[in-house]
């Protein structure tokens, strides 16, 4: 008998992906999908069960399909369609309390992934440069999807203390592109002019959708080397990319704002249909965060195809050509830059 395996949050284009990999999978014999409305793309002859997961009926679907390894992909900053920010909210938090609940019941569960995100740490001006997987941020998320994460990190690490026998591995996913890319940063990206904040200048990391797939399937498997896959893992494409690089490179103008005019930016932001610009996706947006993906290489043993700047360059090419021609706004900005006296604004290299 192969795994059975449940997989939540099908309806998104990525969960769809990757159901469709498990089940060519040859260790795999079924795949149970879950969401709350039927997905517009095909699931590759997994079984659709339309359920949703903040309630308790979960349990009865991990219990009916004799499930032993569960896909947590239902935790994200937006929701199929248009939705509110609390119904977003409850999916995350109440979601996975629901189901880790299921879990914790469920006597032929084996193995748990769940989709977090490197948000977890936050972004502040004094964060150090780096994040390793076992350093604490310097101020807790305060709001939207962050502070979601945080709270579903705390109820999967209960869950691993009473089932102890459930190997548990935690992906925290740097922000997700590629051409297929659904998330709000992508919606950020797909603004024809970018507001910055002044004086700014932050360090980002981005995960190709293809990536976060093929890590995904390395999870699920038993063991590597010996050696359980399990544990919380930072997932990042090498690399790093200034937020006026990005702009550059989709060929789109920016708008520097100053910093106190923030919670304006997020109301814009909201306003033109960035669903979860939060005060914490502006902090990004300021401070930057960059990860430490030794233990993703080391232990988990996954080495990402796309860097960071290919995973951009990618995404960029499926959105088409800008305002203005990349090239010549690189030289213009280039130009500019060579008039700026050494030890310009603070924060323009942080």
């Amino acid at each position: 008998m192969g795994k059975v395996v449940l997989v939540t949050g099908v309806a998104r284009q990525l969960g769809g992906r990757l159901v469709r990999r498990v089940m060519r999978d040859p260790d795999v014999d079924r795949v149970i999908a879950v969401d709350t409305m039927p997905p517009t793309h095909q699931l590759g002859g997994a079984e659709f069960v339309r359920a949703d997961i903040r309630h308790p009926m979960i349990a009865k679907v991990l219990a009916e399909h004799s499930v032993d390894t569960v896909v947590h992909m239902d935790v994200s900053g937006t929701l199929p369609g248009r939705s509110s920010r609390t119904a977003v909210k409850e999916t995350n938090v109440i979601g996975t309390m629901q189901l880790l609940g299921a879990c914790q019941k469920a006597p032929t569960v084996r193995r748990l992934v769940v989709k977090s995100t490197t948000s977890v740490y936050g972004s502040a001006p004094r964060d150090p440069a780096v994040f390793t997987e076992s350093m604490p941020p310097k101020s807790l998320p305060s709001g939207g999807f962050a502070k979601d994460a945080v709270e579903v990190e705390g109820y999967v690490r209960g869950f691993a203390r009473r089932r102890p026998d459930v190997a548990v591995s935690v992906l925290r996913f740097a922000n997700i592109l590629g051409p297929r890319a659904d998330t709000p940063l992508a919606e950020y990206f797909a603004l024809p002019v970018l507001p910055t904040v002044f004086g700014y200048d932050p360090r980002l990391q981005f995960v190709h959708e293809d990536d976060v797939v093929d890590v995904l399937m390395l999870a699920l498997r038993d063991e590597r080397n010996g050696t359980i896959n399990s544990g919380t893992f930072n997932i990042a494409g090498d690399g790093v990319l200034l937020l006026s690089q990005t702009a550059r490179r989709l060929g789109k103008p920016t708008v520097p704002v100053l910093l106190p005019a923030v919670t304006w930016v997020g109301q814009m932001l909201r306003t033109a249909g960035v669903t979860d610009f939060s005060r914490e996706q502006i902090r990004l947006l300021t401070h930057g965060r960059v990860v430490d993906t030794t233990q993703m290489r080391e232990t988990l043993g996954f080495a990402p195809k796309y860097t960071t700047a290919e995973t951009f360059s990618d995404f960029a090419r499926s959105r088409g050509p800008g305002l203005l021609p990349p090239d010549r706004l690189a030289e213009a900005v280039d130009r500019l830059a060579a008039l700026v006296p050494a030890g310009g604004p603070r924060g323009l290299s942080s």
